[in-house]
């Protein structure tokens, strides 16, 4: 992978204009864009501007078409069976939002989530114990916050409807291991849902050989724009859900008092979708291919490998997760005993340019669980370079002496 080559696809990291680029750890949270999305987006305004599946004319057509290509490209990114699996969303957190109201709930359901999930797929289901009186679990995680299998497994029995993790934490960088997971529930008697929003951008992804009910991906950490993502859903899971959002596009026919409903994916996405998002999104995905995972991880776990190594004998400096580099993906994130974290993430921006994220990283749960007040994550991808991390190291342990 020529680094070099490929940071010229990203404007945001060239100079211009007399300012200098900036050094962008914040991954985690989103994504740069290349030219090749971005141009795919602007493709569509200047020269389609129609809606998908209404109008016959030929932009219509053209668009309609654009929208099918990819939802195919998402069918072989993520290795569905058919393309009928892929529900364009707006975000994960809509696509788990869809799940969590449009699977036919008892009272006394059980879903299991870990203790590091994100606030999207932890306030959801809060929503629904409130709701419908389904009953959550929450499974610890092993004290260097990797995942508790045998935990997991005490946690189920037959009221166990549904588990829902987090794929990739975006609190630490920690992969659950899923296809163990899919298997154990399975046996169990539960559907599994993945929250693949940090994942899917760093890694290959096969829904059919991982055997997972659900997945949902989120576009903006993966190269895409902004207000796009995907859910994926087994067909004959989705043929049996009842629609979320209901209104335009999303059925064949009505009167004034009943309506039929068209078969998935069209059922569950209503009204006019963001077709200028959904043709950048499946550039992003194009994208991501070419330049390959194995290169990303790679590229990944030696910035992240220097970091922990460098940052380790910084005085005070406690990390987040396992001590291995190698389990954390390209996320490093810490705390300064005594030193607000959202301090230490502006004097990195104001000192040397270097982008990070402060606070609780949207994991509030874990954060409040164990007293803590936040942190700053610093989270690669394949674009940084190994001197962007040396000048990160530097510009930290500058701080820590004035700090």
């Amino acid at each position: 992978m020529d680094i070099q080559k490929i940071r010229q696809d990203f404007p945001l990291l060239q100079e211009g204009g007399g300012k200098k680029p900036v050094l962008y750890f914040d991954n985690a949270c989103q994504s740069l864009r290349p030219l090749a999305v971005i141009e795919a987006v602007e493709r569509y305004y200047r020269e389609q501007s129609a809606c998908s599946g209404r109008s016959m004319h030929h932009l219509g057509e053209a668009v309609s078409h654009a929208v099918e290509e990819a939802r195919a490209g998402m069918q072989k990114f993520l290795g569905a069976a058919r393309k009928e699996e892929i529900i364009f969303t707006r975000n994960t957190t809509e696509g788990i939002n869809l799940v969590a109201n449009s699977l036919a709930w008892q009272p006394g359901d059980v879903v299991v989530l870990s203790d590091k999930e994100h606030n999207s797929n932890l306030i959801p289901w809060q929503m629904l114990a409130r709701r419908r009186g389904v009953e959550i679990r929450v499974c610890p995680s092993l004290p260097d916050n990797t995942f508790d299998l045998e935990a997991f497994q005490k946690l189920l029995d037959g009221r166990v409807r549904l588990a829902a993790f987090g794929h990739t934490a975006n609190l630490d960088g920690v992969s659950v291991p899923a296809a163990e997971i899919v298997k154990i529930a399975h046996r169990a008697g539960a559907l599994v849902l993945l929250d693949a929003a940090q994942s899917a951008p760093h890694r290959q992804i096969n829904v059919k050989t991982l055997d997972v009910d659900f997945l949902a991906l989120s576009g903006h950490k993966m190269l895409g724009p902004s207000g796009t993502g995907v859910l994926y859903g087994k067909y004959a899971l989705l043929e049996k859900m009842e629609p979320f959002l209901v209104g335009g596009d999303t059925v064949a026919s009505s009167t004034y008092t009943t309506c039929e409903f068209l078969p998935p994916p069209e059922k569950f996405e209503a009204g006019l979708q963001n077709y200028a998002g959904i043709i950048g999104l499946a550039a992003a995905a194009r994208y991501l291919q070419a330049v390959g995972f194995n290169a990303i991880q790679k590229q990944e776990e030696e910035i992240n490998t220097f970091l922990t190594r460098e940052l380790s004998s910084i005085p005070g400096l406690k990390l987040i997760g396992p001590a291995d580099p190698r389990l954390r993906g390209g996320i490093f994130t810490f705390y300064i005993e005594g030193v607000d974290s959202h301090r230490i993430a502006l004097m990195l921006d104001q000192m040397a340019n270097i982008q990070t994220r402060s606070g609780q990283h949207c994991v509030h749960s874990w954060f409040n669980a164990r007293g803590l007040r936040g942190s700053v994550r610093a989270s690669a991808y394949f674009y940084n370079t190994l001197a962007e991390a040396e000048t990160l190291a530097a510009s930290l342990t500058k701080i820590r002496k004035v700090v």
